[in-house]
């Protein structure tokens, strides 16, 4: 399916940004402090904090972006991106860095909901452009019967009716992926012939590139209206709508807990991993076949999605990554090491385009900035939660304990879609 020139530019901007930022963070960043001076828990600290930022202001930027449109903060997330890298040639004591890197997270913290909420738009622009033709050429007129409301089940749509919501944005997040795979690399190969501070400057040089796909993006809101909602009783709508939106606390605790086993395993298989006798060459190429599996099948699993339905995807990709962890376990040597790893990004992939798509097709299109931040707020949480709640029940039950409990919490997870949720698609009433 072709896609419109705003989403191709929206893609090309979006992965020359992760690019970017990615390149500043692995493995440039941790470098770059050690020679500060920092070290362990504050080291630590510094790597992590710009998660923190995302964690507590996604949502607000999401709202700011329903109420002013998706393309200026588009432009001021590109601000950030491009010109924050060069004062990192300026900074000279971890404390220094620590504050720099927490500024700088509002590149992502304001790109991670506007950049899903724009692509969730045009899907939607397109979809009910499509439908409307669909209908003209078979009742004779457009309009002669009301558009169903995007919140309607996803059997019912017909399939020629355009590109659909999890499939677009299995194709975005692709490219999105690719970034966070060319970044480090690149990074590493630069600072063979340059110093850190140098390695930045070439990143605020590349992420400058990002305003030119930007610039040429049209404005997915409609026209302004003279009147407008002040802003506090905006961000009280929203989050009320947001509260008020079972979709929303479904998904977001469903992917909290599906990050958090994911970064467990980042954090700690490759100690017990090494341990067990694997080499460090295989556990590599475990993270690194995870990925690639999770970015080639994103687009696929999210067309899957919008045939077979979010809660449906959702819950097959829980109930493959539950089968999973205690694989990691179990087969711990030679090429048999790599089977949960391909489990692994399969279940990303069902899992993360499905997820977005439910949330854009429940919330208010009013309030859709808002229902793409809450979701972004809660996977960040999941993310900066994952080792530290992975290394306390490691401490308390071991490692092979620890992965089997978050194994059952993800078929738990899996059963409470398949006895609660499920039955009410097939009744109507899916949140």
């Amino acid at each position: 399916m072709k896609r419109s020139r705003p989403f191709l530019l929206l893609m090309l901007a979006d992965f020359l940004a992760r690019s970017g930022y990615q390149m500043g963070k692995t493995p440039l960043l941790p470098i770059f402090a050690d020679a500060l001076g920092a070290s362990g828990a504050f080291l630590g600290a510094i790597v992590s904090v710009s998660t923190i930022t995302g964690l507590v202001l996604k949502p607000f930027f999401g709202i700011l972006s329903d109420r002013g449109g998706r393309r200026v903060w588009l432009l001021i997330g590109t601000c950030f991106f491009a010109f924050m890298p060069f004062c990192y040639g300026f900074i000279s004591s971890t404390e220094q860095l620590l504050a720099l890197r927490l500024v700088h997270g509002l590149a992502t913290a304001i790109y991670g909901p506007v950049t899903l909420a724009y692509i969730a738009e045009l899907s939607r622009g397109d979809r009910v452009r499509a439908t409307s033709l669909g209908r003209a050429g078979s009742l004779g007129r457009v309009g002669s019967r009301r558009h169903r409301p995007a919140d309607t089940d996803r059997r019912h749509r017909p399939a020629d009716t355009g590109p659909s919501v999890a499939e677009d944005i299995g194709w975005f997040q692709m490219a999105r992926s690719g970034g966070y795979i060319l970044g480090p690399a690149l990074a590493g190969v630069l600072l063979t012939v340059m110093d850190p501070a140098a390695v930045f400057t070439v990143i605020g040089l590349i992420s400058c590139a990002v305003f030119v796909p930007v610039l040429g993006l049209p404005d997915t809101r409609p026209e302004k209206m003279h009147k407008r909602k002040p802003l506090l009783q905006h961000v009280r709508n929203a989050i009320r709508d947001g509260g008020r939106t079972p979709a929303i606390w479904l998904t977001g605790t469903l992917e909290s807990i599906t990050f958090v086993a994911l970064y467990t395993l980042k954090a700690f298989l490759p100690i017990y991993a090494l341990d067990a006798g694997v080499s460090a060459a295989l556990v590599g190429t475990f993270f690194s076949l995870q990925e690639a599996v999770h970015v080639i099948a994103k687009p696929y699993c999210g067309r899957l999605g919008d045939r077979l339905g979010y809660l449906t995807s959702i819950s097959l990709g829980m109930l493959t990554l539950a089968a999973s962890l205690p694989l990691v376990h179990v087969l711990d040597a030679g090429a048999a090491f790599l089977t949960p790893a391909l489990m692994m990004g399969l279940a990303q992939a069902l899992i993360f385009p499905a997820a977005i798509a439910l949330v854009s097709d429940r919330i208010s299109p009013e309030h859709l900035g808002a229902g793409m931040g809450l979701i972004g707020m809660m996977q960040n949480f999941g993310k900066v939660a994952g080792p530290i709640l992975g290394g306390l029940a490691i401490q308390a039950l071991g490692y092979e304990a620890t992965l089997l409990s978050l194994s059952a919490l993800l078929a738990l997870g899996t059963l409470v879609i398949w006895v609660v949720y499920l039955p009410r698609r097939r009744l109507g009433t899916e949140p």
